[in-house]
């Protein structure tokens, strides 16, 4: 255990990995490549956003039930991270996410050609279990090569494709759905997921030391992950991160829903009001230098957390869908200036186990999420898409004050540099 004890200290004073150093130039099309895997990833994970409605009536169910479309997804991907994390650790990142990137085609073709809502519930879980490693593993793999210094800027390059994803994914999802058909939209996904990994096998066959240099595992699987639980900061941050899902994450899943409902609008109409969460989220990746020369991450996060509850509150009262966009934007802005400060302190809680440290995080996350969602969807049925805004907008001040009180008192009892 003895190379546990130069990761017990806090984020801020851990030891960088001995590649922490590599060059821009070697770094550029490896991450290119895991960038367009994980665009593709979030696509799928927001894919059947907007499609609630639509699947429901296909399927002869209600907005609830389709909605374990993507507490299927989520579940799934939270269950793999228990996997993933170690398995990146030990046999190298990029070539597990390669990997994993494949099997996403799989599980996009099944939903393809699901004959029923068991069916397309069970493709879904499958391509969730795949897509688990893309985004957490990418993330480990930048902390791996990148400085703490400047691993800020690296991680919203690779934050800028993921949320383009979601966005492609919230507004292409209806666009097929009102055109060729929501099935349509599911070949397309399996088509980007062929495509960015076959480039990445074939990448990591031509440059294998660019791919995956110096990625080793000092301690088998589960003691990896005992160990990171071990600390202290580990579990704390771990539990707002649940926290976090089930209500940031798991709301977004009902706004296609409520604009449907309330204002009549199409699905892929829907699907385009809530791009506005994602161009806000895009917003926050341009903004992230600007803001965080001037304020404190901690900051940062606190105000993101109330600007985020008041957009989801207003949008649950909202009588005119025109402002919706405005509303939607000023939530993915607010969520993801709580969220980047979450995600860069996993990418550096244990750096010589930094795969497992953060797909845990990943899986606690979207643990999370899918009990946000199971919960909500009890609640919609009863009560309409709006109850799900509302809880989400009365909690979140609660998680941004737990987060910035818990980093300030962490970051006082550190010892000096």
């Amino acid at each position: 255990m003895r190379w546990w004890m130069s990761t017990r200290a806090e984020p801020t004073t851990a030891t960088e990995p001995a590649d922490a150093t590599a060059s821009a130039d070697a770094l550029t099309r490896p991450l290119r490549l895991l960038s367009l895997a994980g665009f593709a990833s979030m696509a799928s994970m927001r894919w059947c956003d907007a499609l609630l409605p639509l699947l429901a009536a296909e399927f002869g169910s209600s907005t609830g039930q389709a909605a374990q479309t993507v507490a299927a997804f989520a579940i799934a991907y939270g269950l793999m991270q228990l996997v993933y994390g170690p398995l990146g650790d030990r046999h190298g990142k990029f070539t597990v996410v390669s990997w994993a990137t494949l099997a996403c085609t799989v599980g996009a073709i099944g939903c393809a050609m699901a004959p029923g809502l068991g069916w397309l519930t069970a493709a879904r879980a499958l391509n969730g279990a795949a897509a688990a490693a893309v985004i957490p593993l990418t993330m480990a793999w930048i902390g791996d090569r990148v400085p703490m210094d400047q691993r800020q800027a690296v991680l919203a390059r690779m934050l800028s494709a993921t949320v383009l994803g979601m966005i492609a994914g919230q507004w292409l999802a209806g666009v097929f759905a009102d055109t060729l058909g929501w099935r349509a939209g599911f070949v397309l996904l399996a088509l980007a997921f062929g495509a960015a990994g076959l480039a990445m096998r074939r990448f990591a066959r031509m440059a294998p030391r660019d791919a995956d240099a110096a990625d080793a595992a000092p301690l088998p699987m589960f003691q990896q992950m005992r160990a990171v639980l071990a600390l202290p900061t580990a579990r704390w941050l771990y539990a707002v991160a649940a926290v976090e899902g089930a209500l940031a994450v798991g709301a977004v899943t009902f706004v296609p829903s409520l604009l449907q409902g309330r204002f009549g609008l199409s699905a892929s109409a829907a699907g385009a009001v809530l791009m506005g969460y994602g161009v806000g989220g895009l917003l926050y990746t341009r903004a992230a230098p600007w803001m965080l020369r001037r304020a404190s991450s901690a900051t940062v996060a606190g105000v993101g957390t109330g600007l985020l509850s008041l957009s989801w509150l207003a949008l649950a009262v909202l009588p005119d869908w025109r402002a919706a966009p405005l509303l939607c934007g000023g939530a993915g802005l607010g969520f993801y200036m709580l969220h980047s400060a979450l995600q860069t302190t996993a990418t550096q809680i244990a750096p010589v186990a930094r795969g497992t440290a953060v797909s845990l995080f990943a899986s606690a996350l979207f643990f999370g999420q899918s009990i946000g969602v199971w919960a909500l969807s009890l609640a919609v049925d009863r009560s309409g898409p709006a109850v799900g805004l509302w809880v989400a907008g009365l909690l979140l001040p609660l998680v941004g004050w737990v987060f910035v009180a818990g980093i300030g008192s962490r970051r006082a009892s550190e010892p000096g540099p």
